[in-house]
């Protein structure tokens, strides 16, 4: 049995470390386009790939995701379930942005993965149920 939990992997019009800012439906056409599951990775590492997203939607507030751990009893369920590691990210590839005084607004990303990480860039984007 899989380790289970929900999450948003990112947050729309709130500007992150990077100083990116992603405005709502920016993943709109890669998910829709999107044929299979994205992987979970641990801190961005694809050479360690913890589980796989079983959903992934916008919504009004950002990315919001399902995910299942592959290992229930492994060192990321330990930290997840220990609270010591609560952070979502993701990767990518702009699409569509533009540039202002402080950063991008991205409008269109190409989604790769989404990732359990110890510090993600935008703070707030964090697990908030698990199962």
């Amino acid at each position: 049995m899989s380790l289970r939990f929900a999450g948003y992997a990112a947050l729309f019009d709130r500007r992150d470390a990077g100083r990116d800012t992603i405005r709502p439906g920016a993943f709109a056409a890669t998910l829709a386009a999107r044929g299979e599951p994205l992987p979970l990775y641990w801190q961005h590492r694809p050479d360690r790939r913890i589980g796989w997203i079983e959903r992934a939607a916008e919504d009004a507030r950002g990315l919001r995701v399902i995910a299942a751990l592959d290992n229930p009893a492994g060192v990321a369920a330990l930290a997840l379930k220990r609270g010591a590691v609560t952070g979502l990210s993701f990767g990518y590839r702009a699409r569509d942005f533009a540039r202002d005084g402080q950063g991008r607004e991205l409008r269109a990303v190409d989604l790769f993965e989404v990732s359990l990480v110890t510090h993600p860039m935008q703070h707030a984007a964090r697990v908030h149920l698990i199962a």
